[in-house]
């Protein structure tokens, strides 16, 4: 197996993303209903959660790796009146089609398959909207890691999309993250060993060792009039975070509604830190939005 296939983001935590069931303790806040959609010539499978009262309404889309419904953080955004569609990743869990990724000997950052799980959020978004009343709110899409580049492919597919919120997701090319990641090795303490001026050379300048077509986010981001909130953890080891920062800056210098939050002690995972303090975060500017939104009306 070449070494560019082992590009698997850390796997997130099975206490918020995993597939138990909701706890019943909350259970009756919201209702749960399993539905399938077409998608580039496959079923997807997946579970929409409706709360009692509903703010706000988004698809979860999937970090790396053979990612079923993420029923832990669903549960959360429902019990805080947000819809929430998850679905079981192409060709993973009771979805159709065919799982791309280091474990089956693939890429899975060759943006054929990231622009295919971009049209796969897109049809979730649009059989999200299928099932949900006429005042939904505003609509978006949510994501991890990978998701920073399926998502902006997404939203510019989708006028339907008001809002993106994405944890540690890279505003960089995919081989710019490539060769950060090379250079950090995944190693926890990278940070206590190597300056940030160090890191930006290596991702800037380090030849490349493999070659596919790359993704820049920036290419949908620059086009979208959408607002989007990105959540960094500043110890990541995975993205390269303040490089990703720097061209957020530039997009929202260019009047993009674009914000973020970064975190000095998180690492990778800022989904889901025993404060839950980023998804906090996240669940109260998607609430800002529906004022945003009423004003301007």
């Amino acid at each position: 197996m070449k070494p560019y296939l082992f590009l698997l983001f850390c796997c997130l935590s099975v206490s918020l993303f995993g597939q138990t069931a909701p706890d019943s303790t909350y259970r009756s806040d919201f209702t749960m209903e399993d539905v399938s959609f077409k998608s580039v010539g496959v079923t997807l499978a997946g579970t929409i959660f409706k709360p009692k009262v509903t703010y706000a309404a988004l698809v979860l889309v999937h970090g790396s790796g053979q990612e079923k419904r993420m029923v832990g953080v669903a549960s959360l955004l429902a019990r805080n009146g947000i819809a929430v569609l998850t679905y079981d990743k192409r060709g993973v869990g009771k979805s159709g089609g065919v799982y791309a990724g280091p474990e089956v000997g693939t890429n899975n950052i060759d943006s054929l398959n990231l622009n295919l799980l971009g049209l796969d959020a897109s049809a979730a978004v649009n059989a999200l909207l299928a099932h949900m009343p006429a005042n939904h709110g505003p609509l978006g899409l949510m994501g991890f890691s990978q998701a920073g580049w399926v998502i902006p492919l997404a939203a510019k597919n989708n006028s339907n999309v008001n809002f993106m919120v994405l944890f540690s997701g890279p505003v960089v090319t995919t081989l710019e993250q490539l060769r950060f990641q090379f250079y950090t090795e995944g190693k926890s303490n990278f940070w206590e060993t190597h300056t940030e001026a160090e890191a930006r050379e290596h991702t800037r300048n380090d030849p490349d060792r493999y070659q596919f077509t790359d993704t820049d986010p920036r290419d949908a981001l620059i086009a979208l009039s959408v607002r989007g909130l990105w959540l960094f953890g500043g110890k990541d080891v995975q993205i390269p975070v303040l490089l990703s920062i720097e061209n957020l800056n530039v997009l929202k210098a260019q009047g993009k509604a674009y914000e973020y939050r970064l975190f000095p002690e998180l690492a990778h995972n800022t989904a889901i830190p025993k404060s839950q303090e980023p998804i906090s975060i996240a669940i109260k500017w998607i609430k800002t939005i529906i004022w945003v939104e009423l004003i301007e009306k």
